[in-house]
């Protein structure tokens, strides 16, 4: 193969080149539209729940409500984690961030709950169906325990009565949380669940390629989550809206930045080439939950970034991705900004789970090639003789 058809094989990233067939989502960029198993992000944040959508994800239907009450108290009967994960925890560091945590202590499940090796057509569904749900139902308790930890505080036991998303605010801070409260983080769950193939579920399937088990895989993806080009863009758009600090700082800043070429943060997304359908539905439930709790300035100076960029970046196809209005979100709701991430890994585990069930049917192991351009034919030089 000559130079110039390799360089046209080579796709950075494999951008645009698809690695898997999948029921679960579909995106369509230009037109900014979700789908989950073929419903509308819209419709499922109006009317459904996080269990619900979770189900959906796994089982590629909507549950009846016989189905999704048997799902949901499964999920709340696997919600304790065991002593000896609690002791793990008690010998991180303070400074230990919590995805490191998470992926550490995700990594340490699959040692307490082993599954036969090799995997593939071995596991059948009762087994499947556990891993889901203890994987989806402990994640909250693990992000909630390491935050009080960390602080020197006991970790609150979940509730058996109080919904996914209410149970999580509860262990937090030890107060039941509003039921506006409760439904915004349960829509701001379902909207981060499932997005195609980025690049944590694309660690999921390359592990799970492998037969890994699933603790593995889910661990593998919550260690491509915490990167900042992907998961901690929303803590990078709160330091940015913070280091603004006014709205009639905005302007001057935001063309200081473009000026310098750089990248401001919640903007442009690899896919979106219109406003990402998630970030508006953030931005709408940062509105519903003002009523109760009040403005914040941080609200202001991003809708002016997003007026002000608007005739500029907009016009590329740059603008408001899922992250920038997430954190906002998360600030309100009293949530630390380095949970913002580990938020985003309780939500999406439902959408990496079901990328898993889904390869189990089909099981290659990922090996992708490379074009090379080291030299060849080179001598050994013996060590005595090297300069």
């Amino acid at each position: 193969m000559s130079n110039q058809s390799k360089t046209t094989c080579y796709s950075p990233g494999l951008a645009g080149i698809p690695v898997t067939k999948s029921k679960i989502s579909f995106v369509d960029g230009q037109a900014g539209h979700l789908e989950y198993c073929g419903i509308d992000i819209e419709k499922l944040a109006e009317h459904s729940s996080f269990e619900e959508t979770s189900y959906l994800l796994l089982y590629g239907k909507l549950p009846t409500a016989q189905e999704l009450s048997s799902f949901d108290q499964k999920l709340r009967h696997h919600r304790r984690i065991k002593f000896r994960i609690r002791d793990i925890m008690k010998c991180f560091p303070e400074s230990a961030h919590p995805m490191d945590s998470l992926q550490t202590t995700i990594a340490a499940l699959g040692m307490f709950y082993p599954l036969p090796a090799g995997l593939g057509s071995s596991l059948n569904d009762v087994q499947i169906e556990e891993v889901c749900l203890r994987l989806i139902a402990k994640m909250p308790t693990l992000v909630a325990a390491h935050a009080r930890m960390r602080k020197g505080d006991d970790p609150i036991p979940p509730r058996d009565d109080l919904s996914h998303s209410a149970n999580f605010l509860y262990m937090l801070s030890g107060l039941e949380p509003s039921a506006i409260m409760e439904r915004i983080m349960d829509v701001a769950l379902i909207v981060h669940a499932e997005h195609t193939v980025n690049a944590s579920t694309f660690s999921t399937l390359v592990t799970a390629s492998t037969m890994a088990d699933p603790y593995t895989c889910i661990s593998a993806a919550i260690g491509s989550l915490s990167g900042p080009l992907h998961g901690g863009a929303n803590e990078d758009v709160l330091v940015m809206l913070d280091e603004i600090g006014s709205v009639e700082n905005v302007e001057l800043n935001l063309s200081q930045r473009l000026e310098r070429k750089e990248k401001i943060s919640g903007l442009g997304h690899r896919i979106y080439k219109t406003k990402d359908p998630r970030a508006t539905l953030l931005q709408s439930l940062y509105t519903r939950l003002t009523d109760e709790l009040g403005q914040d300035p941080t609200y202001e100076i991003a809708s002016r970034i997003e007026q002000l960029s608007h005739s500029t970046l907009g016009a590329k196809g740059i603008c408001p991705n899922v992250d920038f209005y997430s954190g906002i979100v998360y600030r309100k709701l009293g949530i630390p900004t380095d949970l913002f991430t580990p938020i985003f890994a309780i939500a999406r585990v439902s959408g990496w789970l079901a990328h898993w069930k889904e390869q189990l049917d089909d099981v290659r192991i990922y090996r992708p090639n490379q074009i090379y351009e080291g030299l060849h034919n080179q001598p050994y030089v013996p060590l005595e003789e090297r300069q």
